[in-house]
């Protein structure tokens, strides 16, 4: 049971961690803090420790789809967005009041992943014990009015 969830919880932090949002995000900041916003793709995959090249190349060619980003050579690269330096007060406070929020979800996130690994366990314990699965109609009813109602 317990190895069940830690193996679970690996491979869900382990996934977030190299998802492309979140590399995204990562390579947007290195962007943004980069001089003059102009930026190597080769230092920003070495930076960001990305074994697969194309995952940037694959973020440089949605932000310049959307005009965030300009090619000036092969693999240099210029943001065309606003710099931290020249955000509004107002967008400053957008996006801490946006990060608090995604705060708030990952810790309901973690709440519903604990709350559906204890329900899985306690199914899988049900599943098993003679007495109960003599009685299937009546645990289909129970478990759904204690759960669901």
């Amino acid at each position: 049971m317990e190895l069940e969830r830690t193996v679970t919880e690996r491979s869900t932090s382990s996934r977030h961690e190299k998802s492309l949002g979140l590399l995204t995000m990562k390579f947007v900041s290195l962007l943004q803090e980069a001089k003059d916003g102009v930026l190597d793709l080769k230092v920003a995959a070495d930076s960001l420790a990305v074994k697969q090249k194309r995952r940037i190349y694959d973020i440089t060619n949605v932000l310049e789809g959307v005009g965030l980003i300009e090619k000036k050579n092969k693999n240099i690269i210029q943001w065309r967005g606003q710099n931290n330096g020249s955000q509004s007060q107002e967008m400053l406070e957008q996006i801490r009041v946006l990060k608090a929020h995604i705060s708030e979800l990952e810790v309901q996130e973690k709440e519903l992943d604990d709350q559906k690994a204890w329900v899985e366990e306690n199914i899988k314990h049900l599943n098993h014990d003679p007495d109960i699965c003599a009685y299937p109609s009546a645990l289909c009813f129970f478990f759904f009015n204690v759960f669901f109602v």
